[in-house]
């Protein structure tokens, strides 16, 4: 046992390798009285690996709600808790955000146990700025969403990184190639820590070509970095000429087409009328 009782420790695991499990989170779990897993048969794999007996708790996506309050129930009632996922930092685009905010609001503690995370992990090898950035988490699902969050992210200048499914990351660069310059320099990451790791660094044109044509690189768990926009400071600014052109054709089409004219109409670049268009179109709803 713990000699201090009712904390909940968020523990990091690892993200493939199972050397990256430090020696505190190890201590941890064998110490605490409690472990809330994600996957319980998943970790069951790592607990036998360090020879970890400790009794396991499912608490994943569909009832969590209802396991938290039972676990936080037992924080106060003296016993430790730690938090796992199935691999990395919890909370990460992973379970156990209710509970958290329930211990929290308790007034209990919540003592992280840092260790692997394939968003750090990534970024630190990515070769990319990352004084600042922005962690979307997955993407949509669907086509039309994933464009207009790129949209979003168009003209952002900031380091932007996502996660990505094997099942979707050929799409997810298609849609990405249709609203982002090809020359945009990206990064994939696939595999990080396992035998097959992969980090390319390229640009965004490239990496479709690369993704589209080997088979591997449509294999795994992804994260994908992506460069911020860098502008030419003459070229930030739509003319008031420019932008009640936009005005009149965004009456009549969508942003897509109204764009797209402004284009072979002014000869500006796509991404500066695009944003413009974008701008407008939120005013409308203002």
């Amino acid at each position: 046992m713990l000699t201090e009782f009712g904390k909940l420790y968020v523990v990091a695991t690892p993200i493939g390798n199972l050397g990256d499990m430090s020696f505190r989170a190890v201590e941890v779990l064998k110490k605490v009285d409690l472990i809330a897993a994600e996957d319980t048969r998943h970790v069951k794999m790592l607990l036998q690996h360090y020879g970890i007996t400790n009794k396991l708790v499912s608490l994943h996506q569909y009832n969590e709600d209802k396991a938290s309050l039972v676990l936080l129930e037992k924080l106060r009632e003296g016993q430790s808790v730690a938090l796992v996922s199935d691999a990395g930092t919890p909370l990460l685009s992973d379970p156990g955000m209710p509970l958290v905010k329930m211990v929290k609001d308790a007034g209990l503690d919540v003592v992280p146990i840092p260790g692997a995370c394939a968003l750090i992990a990534a970024l630190s090898a990515a070769g990319l700025p990352v004084t600042q950035f922005s962690f979307e988490g997955f993407l949509p699902r669907t086509s039309s969403a994933r464009k207009a969050f790129f949209s979003e992210r168009l003209l952002s200048q900031k380091t932007w990184v996502f996660y990505e499914s094997c099942h979707r990351i050929l799409a997810s660069l298609q849609d990405m190639a249709e609203i982002l310059p090809l020359d945009r320099q990206i990064v994939i990451a696939r595999e990080l820590t396992k035998i097959h790791e992969t980090i390319v660094k390229t640009t965004l044109g490239d990496a479709l070509q690369l993704v589209e044509q080997n088979d591997n690189m449509r294999k795994g768990e992804f994260v994908v970095i992506v460069d911020g926009a860098v502008f030419d400071k003459k070229e930030q600014l739509v003319t008031p000429d420019q932008e009640k052109l936009l005005n009149v054709l965004l009456r009549e089409c969508s942003i897509k087409t109204a764009v797209a004219m402004a284009v072979e109409i002014t000869g500006v670049r796509k991404k500066l009328l695009y944003q413009a268009a974008l701008e407008i179109d939120k005013g409308k709803d203002a």
